[in-house]
């Protein structure tokens, strides 16, 4: 069965790896605009995302979207602010969305000051493998919110679940704990990231080891939604955060790139 097309103009604001497979797995439905906050990661993004995207600097033309997902840097003194003034630019209708992995929904639709048309979409990286979207909505969510949220996820070829709005939601909040044992027995038994990470793929059929996933991740993203969701942070993973040994995107975490 062929998937929808999308009945949303869809806006996206940011340019990091969720927004960038998040706009290119839209633009096979509809029209995609994409924000980005600086010439040099409007650049990359164009780079990234391909000819179906129009990629702005301009927060303004936002304005003409139906649906506005923002997918920048999980810290609510950066989102909330943000949310607040896309929110202004929309018409009454519009909705407006977070990618977040860990924070209130609840807060950042209060923030927007459209909670009746707010909603969390909690997509996962890859963006275009991950079949999964954790739905999440403050209670003043209308049911058109939840309607047009669910027919995008559907146009996207997800598969939407609804999840509370609890610090991580499901996923991370059960995922979060396991990684940051992982690095934990690691140090305890002087252990190779090679290793520990064959044990969880040989056998626990992980597709990718905890350590590996964590830099996949991101350390300074992992180390966040750690907070979020009250689990103890690893030293391990403070001190390489401290090094700007963030994982994958700088080259360098617990493996090298």
């Amino acid at each position: 069965m062929s998937q929808p097309d999308l009945d949303e103009r869809l806006g996206i604001a940011g340019s990091g790896a969720i927004a960038c497979g998040l706009a290119r797995v839209a633009a096979d439905h509809g029209e995609v605009l994409l924000w980005a906050r600086r010439d040099e990661s409007a650049d990359a993004a164009r780079a990234d995302c391909g000819d179906g995207v129009r990629v702005t600097t301009e927060l303004d033309d936002l304005s003409g979207c139906s649906y506005v997902v923002e997918a920048v840097v999980e810290d609510p003194g950066v989102k909330g602010p943000l949310l607040e003034r896309i929110s202004g630019l929309l018409e009454r209708d519009a909705i407006l969305a977070s990618t977040t992995s860990s924070l209130s929904i609840e807060d950042l639709a209060a923030a927007c000051g459209r909670p009746e048309r707010f909603a969390g979409i909690h997509v996962f990286n890859p963006v275009e493998k991950m079949p999964l979207v954790e739905l999440v909505f403050p209670d003043a969510a209308s049911d058109s919110t939840r309607s047009r949220s669910e027919a995008l996820c559907e146009a996207l070829g997800k598969t939407a679940v609804e999840v509370p709005d609890t610090p991580g939601f499901v996923v991370n909040r059960l995922l979060f704990p396991l990684l940051f044992n992982a690095v934990r027995l690691m140090d305890e038994h002087s252990l190779a990231p090679e290793t520990l990470d064959a044990c969880m793929k040989l056998g626990a059929g992980h597709p990718m080891g905890p350590l590996k996933l964590l830099d996949f991740v991101g350390l300074d993203v992992a180390m966040s939604i750690g907070e979020q969701i009250g689990e103890d942070v690893p030293e391990r993973i403070r001190l390489l955060v401290a090094a700007d040994k963030l994982g994958r995107k700088t080259g360098a975490g617990f493996y090298e790139y």
